[in-house]
């Protein structure tokens, strides 16, 4: 009953935070002592692409500093206004890629799913920031075509539970969903995309972790983290539990100009991720998305921070730099050649 009680209040805890999360402007700009200047501009792009910070990853942002790379992540600017050559709503051809209600199947054998699209966190680089959720997701309501989808499909062997995050879903919602997956035969992998490990590490609760355990699929876990000061101890403290249960986790980053664009600031996240148990995986060269220009990083200095990181890490610590082009078979890397 203790351990029952528990778990309840920590699904009760999360989801409050959520509820909670900051979604006006003014709000945030006061809380971080920011220069109030900063609020019309910011007012508008929040018209565009809605503000969503929950409080305790605000506490993890240093006040007055405009340039802290987690406030950069999530504060609408003036920047995101203006247009720029080759920046468009679908930068990665997600919706050229729907193959049946909230299916995205773009390379063999994998499958993934718009599982909701709710997130814990709206980061202002999102390649998905204009995607129609609406018409385009995986909603109980579409859940039959879904699932005939799949079982038609043999060649499929791995589902990615994508979003949004699913993990705003209810523990129930998602065994509910991973039972009816189990139940076909040719799937084997069950991988999960997140942020909400990094973003509300309360989330990891006895329930979720008896879903991703309690399943013949082999649990895989891509959560996304950027920056080192995102990983604080509660946050770190989530990702061992995962961890010690056996489930693999990886990491996916956004090489983000002004936020994670050097050395020390990839070397420290490679180091704090792994101490964590989380394997670096992939730094995304940023997918060129309207509104979120002001972030991307020439290929030549992102070849030149790899080449330096290289020499300074073990190749472990060492994520792969990819970008996504539609219609590619995979992840593309990022070579210079």
């Amino acid at each position: 009953m203790i351990t029952r009680l528990t778990a309840d209040r920590q699904a009760c805890a999360w989801q409050t935070a959520l509820a909670q999360a900051i979604t006006d402007p003014e709000v945030l700009i006061r809380r971080l002592n920011l220069d109030p200047a900063l609020l019309p501009a910011a007012r508008v792009a929040a018209q565009r692409f809605r503000l969503q910070v929950p409080e305790s990853y605000v506490a993890r942002m240093r006040p007055g500093n405009l340039h802290d790379p987690l406030l950069r992540q999530v504060l609408p600017m003036e920047s995101e206004l203006e247009a720029a050559p080759g920046f468009v709503e679908d930068p990665v051809g997600d919706l050229d890629a729907m193959a049946a209600p909230g299916v995205i199947q773009k390379y063999a054998g994998r499958a993934l799913l718009i599982t909701t699209g709710a997130c814990a966190i709206h980061c202002r680089y999102c390649f998905r920031r204009h995607y129609p959720y609406g018409q385009a997701s995986a909603g109980r309501s579409r859940w039959p075509e879904t699932l005939a989808w799949l079982r038609s499909r043999p060649d499929i062997h791995e589902v990615i539970l994508s979003g949004g995050d699913p993990l705003v879903l209810t523990d129930g919602e998602l065994a509910a969903m991973t039972r009816d997956l189990a139940r076909i035969d040719h799937l084997r992998t069950l991988r999960v995309h997140t942020r909400l490990p990094v973003i509300l590490p309360e989330r990891i609760g006895p329930d979720l972790i008896d879903w991703l355990t309690g399943t013949r699929l082999r649990p895989v876990m891509v959560i996304h983290a950027n920056h080192a000061q995102e990983l604080d101890t509660s946050t770190r403290s989530a990702l061992a539990t995962l961890d010690r249960t056996g489930v693999r986790l990886f990491n996916q980053a956004v090489l983000l100009r002004g936020v994670n664009d050097s050395v020390a600031a990839l070397g420290d996240l490679g180091e704090v991720l792994f101490a964590s148990g989380v394997q670096p995986y992939y730094l995304h060269v940023l997918d060129p998305v309207s509104g979120a220009a002001h972030f991307a990083v020439e290929e030549a200095a992102a070849l030149a921070i790899m080449k330096a990181l290289a020499a300074q890490q073990p190749g472990y610590l060492l994520p792969r730099l990819v970008r996504e082009i539609p219609g590619a078979p995979g992840k593309s890397p990022v070579t210079g050649t």
